[in-house]
């Protein structure tokens, strides 16, 4: 492992309290860049690269959605799926108070707020997943069936092209 200084986080607690081994890795965050910018930053597939949503219901009721980062969450499917009226984004203040993250920087591990968390069922086919480390410009790398064993998600099946 590198000498490197990584960012020490909720999330990146939580993974060593869990003693989930992960690998962090720093690139320069850009507004608005996403996943296709922190892939090319990082020289790896956008497909690996773990989106962490914080979508709500019509009750205003928040969970987690981990997709990804060349996919998007058909949010018709997923209420469908769920049994609820409708699934939306969450607003990014909302979203900050709930997870304690920025938007840009929202890792699904060590969230203020409880949370259901659905992950897309392809994400467990990946041999590694880059998912953001609670940092804005800071992704960590694991392979799925950690984040399964610490999160509990739900699988779905709801991605759709982006």
């Amino acid at each position: 492992m590198s000498k490197e200084k990584f960012p020490v986080t909720p999330a990146t607690r939580r993974l060593r309290e869990h003693q989930i081994a992960f690998t962090g890795h720093l690139y320069r965050y850009e507004e608005r860049g996403g996943t296709a910018h922190s892939a090319a930053s990082l020289g790896v597939d956008e497909h690996s690269v773990i989106k962490t949503l914080i979508l709500e219901d019509e009750r205003r009721q928040p969970l987690i959605m981990l997709m990804h980062g060349d996919r998007k969450v058909s949010t018709r499917e997923l209420a469908r799926v769920l049994g609820a009226k409708t699934i939306t984004p969450c607003d990014p203040a909302i979203a900050n108070k709930h997870t304690g993250y920025l938007v840009g920087g929202t890792s699904p591990f060590g969230v203020r707020k409880i949370m259901p968390v659905y992950m897309e069922a392809s994400i467990l086919d990946l041999p590694l997943l880059y998912i953001n480390g609670g940092k804005r410009g800071f992704l960590i790398s694991l392979p799925p069936n950690e984040v399964q064993r610490l999160l509990q998600p739900t699988l779905v099946n709801v991605a759709v092209e982006d």
